[in-house]
C-alpha cells in the first residue's frame, strides 16, 4: 500500500562541535543563524525532520536543573549563554516555523568525550556521584549497570518531554562502549566488576554479558514507557 507519510530525517550532532555550533563560545546571534541555516537547507531540501543532539555527556544544549550547561556550546562546561538564552526553544520554534519536527537526541551513558577541553563543572554527574562514572579508554562512561544511572537517564529525558514541546526522543550509543584495547592488543575490560558483583549479591543469576545487553533493555523499556 502507499505510505501516508515518510520520515526524512538529518541529524544535528553538538559533540566535538561536528554539525552545530561551528565552535564553542560564538555570540548567541551566530549560534542562531548557524541553526537556522540548517534547518533552511533541510527544509529546501525535502525533509520533515531534524534530530537534535542536546546531551552528548552527561551535558545540557538547554536550560537544565539536572545537568551542566555543554562545554560544546558555551565554551566552558557549566558556563550558561548569554542573555538567558534558551537553544532548545529557539530550535523547536524555528524548526516549527518551518513545518519540520525537532526531536531531542540524547547520549544516555557517555559522561566525557575525548574531544572536550575543559574541566568538568561541579554540577556534572562525574563529580556529584563519582562512583557512578568509570574512565574506560579515551572516554568517561556512566556505568550502565547502576541503577541510578538508569534513574538519572529517565529523569533528564523526562524533564524535556515534560517541559519543551519536542516531537521525538532519540538515544545514540545506548550500548556498553566499543572494546578499548592496551598496547599489547588485548582487550580491556569494562571496569563494571563493583556493580556486577552488586547483582550477584543480591541474587541476580545471568551472566555478566547477559546482565549487560539486560541493563541496556531495562533502559530503553524504562524511556518508552515514561515517555
Amino acid at each position: 500500500p502507499p505510505l501516508e507519510r515518510e520520515f526524512r530525517g538529518l541529524w544535528v550532532a553538538s559533540v566535538s562541535n561536528i554539525d552545530w555550533p561551528s565552535k564553542p563560545g560564538l555570540p548567541v546571534a551566530e549560534v542562531k543563524r548557524e541553526l537556522e541555516l540548517i534547518l533552511d537547507w533541510a527544509q529546501a531540501s525535502g525533509l520533515n525532520a531534524v534530530i537534535l543532539q542536546v546531551r552528548p555527556a552527561g551535558d545540557a544544549l538547554y536550560k537544565s536543573s539536572l545537568e551542566p550547561w555543554s562545554e560544546y556550546l558555551t565554551g566552558k562546561q557549566g558556563r550558561a549563554p548569554e542573555g538567558r538564552w534558551d537553544p532548545l526553544t529557539f530550535a523547536v520554534e524555528s524548526a516549527h516555523q518551518r513545518g519540520l519536527e525537532l526531536r531531542a537526541w540524547f547520549n544516555p551513558y557517555r559522561a566525557r568525550h575525548p574531544s572536550a577541553k575543559g574541566t568538568l563543572a561541579r554540577s556534572h554527574l562525574t563529580n556529584r556521584r563519582p562512583a557512578l562514572v568509570k574512565r574506560y579508554g579515551t572516554h568517561l562512561w556512566m556505568d550502565p549497570g547502576e541503577p541510578a544511572v538508569l534513574a538519572h537517564t529517565v529523569r533528564v529525558v523526562m524533564d524535556v518531554v515534560r517541559r519543551y514541546d519536542i516531537d521525538g526522543v532519540h538515544v545514540d550509543d545506548y550500548f556498553y562502549p566499543y572494546k578499548e584495547r592496551d598496547r599489547r592488543g588485548q582487550v580491556i575490560e569494562f571496569p563494571d566488576a563493583e556493580s556486577y558483583a552488586r547483582y550477584q549479591r543480591d541474587g541476580g543469576t545471568l551472566a555478566r554479558d547477559d546482565w549487560r545487553r539486560d541493563n541496556v533493555d531495562r533502559l530503553v523499556h524504562a524511556l518508552h514507557d515514561s515517555i
